[in-house]
């Protein structure tokens, strides 16, 4: 519960802005352009952490790598709520996202501690407190802007980062169940490209992240959209409460995990990725009915996140001793999936209404669902069940 809660503190870092864009920017007399960049450098450092921070998991004493990422994530923190300028802004912003990578170090740290037998279950919790940290980032983060102002959020986060680096510092211990590798830091970000080409179920499981992670950016980067108009012209306040309802499907995390425990990973994606694609047609009617858009919303994180936890778990098996290298780089394609994802719904929503994007948004997990079909007989494949 301890790395549930720190993952999701930490991962809660690069969401928080997204209500806050237009506050920020008339605080700080930003352009849109500016603006617009507030996100794209928070996204581009923790695309760059998940490359560059999270393999030293390998390498490092893990908990002095937690806790010295903790801080400094503290430091960028206050550095965002302190900005005066637009400049130290930005780059506060990146140095966040870069930092806040120490989720994905988190995760594998926690895998490495499981026993075998619980290892599925352990990472489903821990990637549960990620998914809460995810949906609810947004919520708490209006609820505090309107109550104390936008840079009350950064504050109020870099103070319980802190209390968490001091409450793990206190507990961790220095290694996983694995030792450390003795590669020098060229040659372990070099073996997390080999790993790549070594594991076909490593690309796999990537593939598979990069999909879902497309889909579940595809809804909830767009969303907002309609129902800030008419028939709903919901308030912020009340469309970041939709947030809650997600966290309904984050409990899948954790279920995900121990039906990996009992050697059905394969079964789970497959009930998974169809169940993404099946959430897309209550999706659909959202401007008709509440109600579809709350059962859309359910069924897709509860699919998103099953496969998400059987991904994680898969690959760590592989190679326990390269745990942060494999979970690092399969974090890389949850990135790209995401930035697609939003990118494209967006872009397509301007141009073609929701409709597309849920047609987007199909298209993106009957992929998923169709490469597992393909794939589910192979050599690539994982315990079948």
């Amino acid at each position: 519960m301890l790395f549930a809660v720190a993952c999701g503190a930490a991962v809660a870092n690069v969401y928080f802005s997204q209500p806050l864009l237009v506050a920020m920017g008339d605080d700080l007399v930003m352009s849109p352009a500016l603006v617009g960049g507030i996100v794209t450098l928070t996204h581009v450092g923790y695309g760059l952490g998940l490359f560059l921070l999270v393999p030293l998991g390998d390498m490092a004493d893990r908990r002095r790598l937690v806790v010295t990422q903790l801080l400094l994530l503290v430091a960028a923190l206050a550095a965002v709520a302190a900005a005066p300028t637009a400049a130290v802004l930005l780059a506060g912003m990146a140095a966040m996202g870069l930092l806040a990578v120490v989720t994905q170090t988190l995760v594998a740290f926690a895998a490495s501690l499981a026993p075998p037998a619980a290892r599925g279950r352990v990472v489903g919790l821990v990637t549960g407190g990620v998914v809460t940290g995810i949906l609810l980032a947004r919520t708490v983060s209006g609820v505090l802007a309107d109550l104390a102002g936008w840079r009350s959020v950064y504050l109020a986060s870099a103070s319980l980062t802190a209390l968490l680096a001091l409450v793990l510092y206190r507990v961790l211990p220095r290694h996983g169940g694995t030792p450390p590798t003795h590669l020098r830091y060229g040659q372990l970000l070099c073996s997390t490209v080999t790993l790549f080409v070594r594991e076909p179920l490593l690309r796999l499981r990537a593939l598979f992240g990069l999909l879902i992670f497309a889909a579940f950016s595809t809804l909830w980067s767009s969303v907002a959209l309609p129902l800030s108009e008419e028939p709903y012209s919901l308030s912020h306040s009340a469309i970041g409460m939709l947030g809650l309802i997600g966290v309904v499907g984050a409990l899948a995390a954790s279920a995900a995990g121990r039906l990996y425990d009992r050697g059905l990973s394969g079964r789970t994606t497959g009930i998974a990725l169809a169940l993404l694609a099946v959430s897309w047609l209550p999706l659909a009617f959202t401007r008709s009915s509440l109600w579809a858009l709350v059962a859309g919303v359910i069924l897709l994180d509860l699919a998103v996140q099953a496969v998400h936890v059987t991904n994680q778990t898969l690959i760590h098996a592989l190679r326990p001793d390269a745990g942060s290298r494999l979970i690092g780089g399969y974090m890389v394609f949850y990135s790209v999936g995401s930035a697609t994802g939003a990118i494209a719904a967006t872009s397509l929503y301007a141009a073609a209404g929701w409709g597309a994007v849920c047609a987007l948004g199909a298209g993106f997990s009957g992929l998923g669902f169709v490469l597992w079909l393909c794939t589910r007989h192979g050599a690539a494949g994982a315990r079948r069940g």
